[in-house]
């Protein structure tokens, strides 16, 4: 017979401390095991605002990072994190690619600076070289999580930013049971229906983790050709639109696709930051979600 560390009720001494299933264990005398949901971290944050998506490539870490430096620049105290744990690209899309993490004390880190009044934290930053993979399960993961939480010198905030791995996994249900002040979630999506397909899965997580869902973003829609002006629809239009209709979730805007966007993200300027004001049509309509976002959530 294979051996396991299943608990055996049935031939249980009672002795917790030396089973190898007490973690796992609920009978009633095991003081060890966990009961119920870990405890919310200890973050002084007024709102947490998670961006994620039912799928990779959509353009999620761009909406991050834009959405963290318009909240910085409206004069809010703002932190980004990136628990994209296993393929980090906030610090490229911020230009801060070379940071490294530091401790004045050995217990508490200090998050790299952007600006005066934006910060953030990634994977990244604690990797050796670039192209170093992070091979890590679940409960790695969710350590690390809380430390990017608990163990960072983030001072007050108004807004933290999260940007999540595309799902609905281990990294999306820690973050939602650890962090407080929740105010909501932000979903990314492209308008052709197989985006919108796993995009609308992101929706109703969130709805049964009973966090609001502050709205859906349409990103790469359309795309007006440089040379002839003319619009031309790559990824289809409207898609986001119609799926926050169906679901009854407001709609926060949509961007085009727009080859600066990409430039922006490999220079490490956000288009927010790279094209501020002007009559750019993309730049008017990521500034105008971001309005839409800070006036949704401040009321």
């Amino acid at each position: 017979m294979a051996q396991t560390n299943e608990p055996d009720k049935d031939t249980c001494s009672g002795n917790c401390a030396s089973c190898p299933s007490a973690t796992g264990c609920d009978d009633p005398r095991n003081v060890s095991s966990q009961k119920g949901l870990p405890p919310k971290a200890n973050i002084n944050v007024r709102h947490v605002v998670l961006v994620l998506s039912g799928k990779g490539g959509v353009g999620k870490t761009t909406i991050s990072a834009n959405l963290a430096y318009a909240l910085a620049s409206r004069g809010y105290n703002t932190g980004l994190i990136d628990l994209d744990i296993h393929g980090p690209d906030i610090p490229k899309m911020l230009g801060v690619e070379d940071a490294r993490l530091q401790s004045y004390d050995g217990k508490i880190i200090e998050p790299v600076r952007i600006t005066g009044n934006l910060a953030a934290i990634s994977m990244a930053f604690l990797l050796p070289e670039r192209s170093t993979p992070v091979i890590w399960r679940g409960p790695m993961k969710m350590g690390a999580i809380r430390q990017f939480l608990e163990d960072v010198s983030w001072g007050d905030l108004d807004y933290l930013v999260v940007d999540l791995p595309p799902g609905t996994g281990d990294e999306a249900l820690t973050i939602a049971q650890l962090a407080p002040n929740i105010a909501g979630a932000v979903i990314v999506t492209t308008p052709q229906e197989v985006a919108i397909l796993d995009s609308s899965k992101a929706v109703e997580f969130i709805k049964k983790l009973d966090i609001p869902v502050l709205g859906i973003v349409e990103n790469m829609s359309g795309f007006v050709c440089p040379h002839c002006n003319e619009e031309i629809d790559i990824f289809g239009k409207g898609g986001g639109e119609r799926e926050a209709e169906a679901l009854g979730v407001p709609f926060l805007g949509a961007i085009p696709l727009d080859p600066e966007m990409r430039k922006a993200a490999d220079e490490g300027r956000p288009i927010i930051i790279r094209r501020a004001g002007g009559d750019d049509p993309t730049w008017k309509s990521i500034d105008a979600i971001m309005e839409a976002l800070v006036k949704q959530i401040e009321g």
